[in-house]
């Protein structure tokens, strides 16, 4: 494997970030995303390429004056393990103390994952309310079963 280039996403990248989180989607391990709203949040997005192919793929997605989201983190299983999924979350811890975000939260199945990146678990109702705008239309609404994490950051 050749050396992983991060950088943001940019429009023509939409199909490809699509496919990648379309897939983890349909195995029930995130929420499916429509073109339109890739599309419209490309900007929240960064990506890590090889060889010209999308590998991994990110979102920051500021809820707040002082909060983000982490979000659709997906990293191809092909490439999975080779620390990826951890330059993607840097990248956006970065991108969060750049827009003066003091905190960043994330929903996920990835416990372990996260907090050897200094996330810690939380009650998914301290989190603003502003999430339930993506989680009101998941199927899991009512049952949910991601489990929310949150790290404080150094601005």
């Amino acid at each position: 494997m050749t050396e992983i280039v991060y950088r943001k996403a940019k429009p023509n990248d939409s199909k490809s970030i699509l496919e990648l989180i379309n897939h983890y989607s349909m195995k029930g391990l995130m929420l499916p995303r429509s073109y339109t709203q890739i599309v419209e949040k490309i900007r929240d997005f960064t990506v890590g390429i090889n060889d010209g192919q999308i590998v991994g793929v990110v979102a920051l997605h500021p809820v707040s004056e002082e909060m983000g989201e982490i979000r659709s983190l997906a990293v191809l299983s092909t490439h999975q393990r080779h620390g990826i999924g951890k330059k993607l979350i840097e990248y956006c811890i970065k991108d969060s103390i750049s827009l003066e975000l003091n905190r960043v939260f994330t929903l996920t199945y990835q416990i372990d994952f996260f907090k050897k990146l200094q996330f810690n678990q939380v009650e998914r109702l301290t989190l603003p309310q502003k999430i339930w705008a993506d989680c009101i239309h998941c199927a899991k609404f009512s049952d949910c079963d991601e489990v929310a994490m949150i790290r404080h950051l150094e601005l």
